[in-house]
């Protein structure tokens, strides 16, 4: 939930410096927005992690299940 707040605020804040002319606050706002980009990867990246552990400890269940 975070990677979409990071996005929003981002973009608010170069919104924001857009409209008042601040290119120190842009430059802010793009940093953040890019931040929100890395959450989303990361948590991309964890939960197809995550799903290839739990399936690797579903096959060795099974396999120790069968005689």
């Amino acid at each position: 939930m975070g990677k979409i707040i990071d996005k929003i605020k981002g973009k608010l804040m170069k919104a924001e410096g857009k409209a008042t002319g601040d290119k120190v606050r842009q430059a802010q706002g793009a940093v953040v927005d890019k931040k929100g980009d890395v959450k989303g990867a990361v948590s991309r990246v964890k939960n197809k992690v995550s799903a290839k552990v739990n399936k690797v400890k579903r096959k060795a269940s099974a396999a120790r299940r069968t005689p």
